[in-house]
């Protein structure tokens, strides 16, 4: 296995297991992640998966450098393949499309020539893999791997956006957790939580989660989101064979 080692800072190494963002990839990341935490490694900190490396944060004053990959080089060794296919949990996320909350839908419609209710079509038919997580805590970067639109991010970011927002581009979603600055187009907003500390797993998706976009009305968003704020929702799920 064709593995690079790259020193990140005086307390990180990022373990890079291609150049290419692909599910194969990105499982060999995950699999080293699943390892290390069957088996870390005395003087390990933390570790941070993306969209191609794993992240080592480390103690240098308990392990050093060439001790550390030493480790790494006989988990790797060790570590069990990460199904891409199979079975799939997929997480089911409610979306209300448009309006106040998705001021960014017709236009992305115009630019694609099409209309918003194909827009809505093609982003909730699909599943969306989740890579990683990135930018600030909790916020998710999805693909999915049919139908992608052709428009990019928008040429002037907005210095700010509202939590929860749905944004998009090319075959990509986002969830934004919190307000903050977001260059793509928003063209929904999801009732749920994105990233909550009071919870004991503060996130609402984790790297290797599969998701599904379920358009809702506005009625149903306004109760989801009560029903959130209760600590009465619970996330549906549901479980796609994938013989692929």
């Amino acid at each position: 296995m064709d593995v690079k080692f790259l020193i990140a800072g005086d307390r990180a190494v990022s373990v890079e297991f291609g150049s290419v963002i692909s599910l194969e990839v990105n499982a060999k990341v995950r699999a080293l992640d699943e390892k290390l935490k069957e088996s870390p490694v005395e003087g390990m900190v933390e570790t941070v998966p993306t969209y191609c490396a794993l992240i080592v944060h480390y103690r240098p004053e308990v392990i050093r450098y060439g001790k550390l990959v030493e480790e790494l080089q006989k988990r790797i060794a060790d570590m069990h393949e990460v199904s891409t296919t199979t079975e799939k949990v997929v997480k089911e996320i409610p979306v209300y499309y448009g309006g106040e909350t998705g001021p960014d839908l017709e236009y992305c419609a115009e630019l694609e020539n099409t209309t918003t209710e194909e827009i809505i079509r093609k982003h909730s038919q699909h599943e969306y893999y989740v890579y990683m997580l990135g930018f600030a805590p909790g916020h998710p970067y999805m693909a999915r791997f049919e139908e992608p639109f052709s428009f990019k991010r928008r040429t002037s970011p907005r210095v700010k956006i509202p939590a929860r927002s749905i944004v998009v581009q090319l075959a990509l979603s986002d969830f934004i957790p919190f307000e903050q600055p977001c260059g793509w187009n928003i063209i929904g907003s999801t009732p749920l939580d994105i990233c909550n500390f009071a919870k004991d797993d503060p996130f609402l998706v984790r790297a290797g989660d599969w998701v599904k976009h379920v358009p809702v009305t506005k009625a149903e968003y306004d109760q989801i989101r009560r029903d959130v704020e209760n600590g009465t929702y619970k996330v549906k799920t549901y479980t796609l064979q994938d013989n692929g």
